[in-house]
């Protein structure tokens, strides 16, 4: 009897034991999966790290911007978007077409800051700012840019402004409205402020030197793109000097000891070209198209093609042609020309300021004068944009105020 009750005390205390042992490994599988769930969990990145989000302004609209947050740093790209009070359907289809685009916007940023396709840097790959200045130098020096020496001296002043150890990753809006302030409060190159148009000239290059770092993936976004366009320094509006009609007939009248270089300056009186068009104007580039003289000219400037029909005053200064092949060039002419026309200009009595630029200047001004309009001689100087001939359009309405005021003080 004995023997029986301690055989089912031994079973029941075996089978006690597989119970425990059972639970103890569920209990440590259970475990390991709670851990790896949480260690899975941590190395999750946060889904919403890019926010759609939007700021009122003054006139009624909503200015649509993204609310970056990433590895601890925030950041903000404005859009240039715009929600507008919703009075009626269309507003509100406009506000649903706005909405589309910059959420496509933010889908998109998601993806590159996720891909790691936005340049966003960690630690180990930080790149200081004049190293990067270094290399935009080199990478322009390679491409032809003639602007090399400007980039030395901005660099210069980011040593300044900035030191050595300052990497392209801390650039905010904050840095680029100090670099502007700096140029135009503490940096004095021989003892003097710097121009306008020299303040102009390196914000343009800072600011390249960091489109080039979007570019290559370096930075996410240029910071300059958020700032004001009233907060940008501006290049002066430059006073541009040309011929009156009276001016140009007495240098006609007026002889030249070089009467290519003569008629060259003449001939861009009538047709606008640069300098450097006229030098590489070959026969080839010449021709007739119903009757019509015109020159068929890929600018040396713009590198803009551009069909220019010549008037009966434009051909009148050009050379004839002889026995010159296609390949030849229209004018022959010798190095240093404004030297050249200088004591010409003085000859036929005119004391402003005179280069061979200014022919372009008075055909841009003759033509307006003459009642041509804005957009036509646009085209003919081969700008890309009204915008750049609108200076002359300003000189010419000056000349027009200047006109009726000549019967001030007639009748008093």
């Amino acid at each position: 009897m004995f023997s029986v009750t301690l055989f089912f005390f031994g079973a029941f205390l075996l089978l006690v034991l597989l119970l425990v042992s059972k639970e103890y490994v569920i209990f440590v599988e259970v475990t390991k999966n709670i851990v790896a769930m949480v260690r899975q969990k941590e190395s999750v990145k946060p889904k919403n790290f890019v926010r759609l989000r939007n700021k009122k302004l003054a006139n009624g609209n909503k200015s649509l911007y993204l609310d970056i947050y990433r590895d601890g740093v925030r950041s903000y790209e404005f859009l240039k978007m715009y929600l507008i009070p919703e009075t009626d359907r269309n507003a509100r289809q406009q506000n649903e077409t706005t909405m589309a685009a910059a959420n496509a916007i933010k889908s998109k940023r998601i993806i590159e800051l996720t891909s790691g396709e936005a340049g966003i840097m960690n630690h180990k790959d930080k790149v200081y700012l004049l190293d990067w200045m270094q290399l935009y130098k080199e990478e322009q020096k390679k491409r032809g840019k003639k602007n090399i020496g400007q980039i030395k001296s901005v660099t210069g002043i980011l040593k300044e402004y900035a030191g050595e150890r300052f990497t392209l990753n801390q650039i905010d809006l904050t840095f680029c409205h100090g670099y502007i302030d700096y140029m135009l409060t503490n940096y004095h190159p021989k003892g003097k402020p710097i121009s306008a148009s020299t303040r102009n000239t390196y914000y343009q290059i800072f600011n390249g030197a960091l489109n080039a770092a979007v570019r290559a993936k370096r930075i996410l976004k240029n910071p300059f793109n958020e700032m004001e366009k009233s907060e940008k320094p501006k290049m002066p509006e430059s006073v541009r000097s040309y011929m009156t009609i009276e001016e140009v007939r007495s240098l006609i009248a007026t002889p030249m000891q070089n009467e290519g270089v003569k008629s060259a300056y003449l001939f861009s009186c009538f047709c606008g070209l640069r300098i450097s068009d006229i030098i590489g104007l070959q026969w080839k580039d010449v021709f007739i198209d119903n009757g019509q003289y015109r020159l068929a000219v890929a600018m040396q400037k713009t590198k803009e093609p551009i069909y220019l029909p010549l008037s009966n005053e434009a051909l009148k200064w050009m050379p004839e042609r002889g026995d010159k092949t296609a390949d030849d060039h229209v004018f022959d002419l010798p190095s240093g020309i404004n030297q050249l026309i200088k004591p010409w200009a003085k000859a036929a009595g005119i004391s402003k300021r005179f280069t061979f630029h200014t022919a372009r200047h008075t055909f841009a001004t003759m033509m307006l004068t003459l009642g041509a309009d804005l957009y036509t001689v646009s085209k003919l100087l081969g700008h890309t944009s009204v915008k750049m001939t609108q200076v002359y359009a300003k000189i010419v309405n000056k000349k027009k105020d200047d006109a009726v005021n000549l019967t001030n003080g007639l009748f008093d």
